[in-house]
């Protein structure tokens, strides 16, 4: 395959376009996990194609999300571990779609980087298969990129795009929302995909990388390294099944600005989101940065998910049904609070 492909002219001005389909061929393997029905050919094509089922969808809406990882990419470089970046590129999309109420059906990533290793390029699709597993998204194509003088040999940047549908009666309504509702946690994973800016200043790790790996009581033993590099928690199939079995009024996924610019996103005019600061279960690592930078509480909540990932808005009679439902799927979620009649749109107390 692209045996007559190669130019000793592109390859002298620093890009390998055979390493590129090394690299293809070396994910088609992680490619092939993620096939759904609507799949419709394989990796190579110019256009990635998928087939809509459209059975038992009145009004279908298609919802779209793209985003990347941010500089936690740079923590896969400095740790040179790559194989699990791609299901925070993945989760920071479909966590995004899942809030209208929308199915994931595909994803297409993106690389750009320094140098095409095509071994380091499979490992970071390898992730991003893994991502799309989780999510029920097949991965359908995507993009590598080699741009040598751009950025060092060794440097790479990760992002893609999802698509969902759903039936747009189906869709999220925020304007049903009451005074009384209740405010559901789902726990992080971790720190997920922001605020890493702030995590490398706070550690000094671009300066002292070694310091990623001393071990951190605090953390009970392990590094830095290997609480930072923590994939997103992907909540697709979690909240799917929450949908079919309770009234969900709102869903907020927590990401950078934290609680203070994500939570106020899912609730409409008049009415606030009233939570109880000592219900929230704020994570080791999030207590370890705002020790060391010296981080007012204040600043933490609204960089940071602080150990919640995504928050759910149901009906009051409804809040131990949606627990049940959210505790079988695997999820560590509990009540940090209540919707009030308010001009803030959030109030942490």
């Amino acid at each position: 395959m692209h045996s007559q492909s190669k130019s000793d002219a592109y390859a002298n001005a620093g890009v390998d376009i055979t390493a590129g389909y090394r690299a293809v061929e070396l994910m088609k393997k992680h490619i092939s996990r993620t096939k759904n029905q609507g799949c419709l050919d394989d990796v190579g094509g110019f256009g990635g194609c998928f087939g809509l089922d459209l059975s038992g969808i009145e009004e279908p809406v298609l919802v779209s999300g793209t985003d990347g990882c941010g500089t936690k990419v740079k923590m896969a470089i400095l740790m040179d571990k790559h194989d699990t970046i791609g299901i925070d590129a993945v989760a920071m999309c479909v966590n995004d779609i899942i809030c209208c109420g929308a199915r994931p059906m595909f994803f297409l990533d993106y690389i750009a980087c320094g140098k095409n290793v095509p071994e380091k390029i499979a490992s970071i699709v390898s992730g991003v298969a893994e991502g799309c597993v989780q999510s029920g998204a097949a991965l359908i194509g995507g993009e590598t990129a080699e741009h040598p003088g751009m950025m060092p040999t060794e440097d790479y940047d990760l992002a893609g795009f999802a698509v969902g549908i759903v039936d747009k009666k189906r869709m999220l309504d925020n304007t049903k929302m009451r005074a009384g509702d209740v405010v559901i946690a789902l726990a992080s994973s971790g720190i997920h995909s922001n605020g890493f800016s702030l995590v490398r200043k706070v550690f000094d790790i671009d300066s002292n990388p070694d310091n990623l790996y001393i071990p951190c009581e605090h953390l009970g033993g392990k590094s830095i390294a290997e609480t930072l590099l923590t994939p997103t928690r992907i909540y697709v199939k979690s909240i799917l099944s929450l949908l079919e079995k309770v009234d969900v009024k709102g869903i907020s996924h927590i990401t950078g600005g934290g609680f203070y610019e994500n939570i106020p996103r899912s609730i409409p005019d008049g009415l606030g989101a009233k939570i109880q600061r000592a219900s929230v279960k704020v994570l080791p690592i999030f207590e370890l940065i705002q020790k060391m930078g010296g981080i007012s509480e204040r600043d933490m909540f609204n960089t940071y998910n602080m150990g919640v990932g995504m928050s759910v808005v149901v009906p009051f009679d409804q809040a131990d049904r949606a627990l049940e439902i959210l505790r079988t799927c695997g999820e560590d979620a509990y009540i940090i609070g209540e919707i009030i009649e308010s001009e803030e749109k959030i109030v942490i107390c």
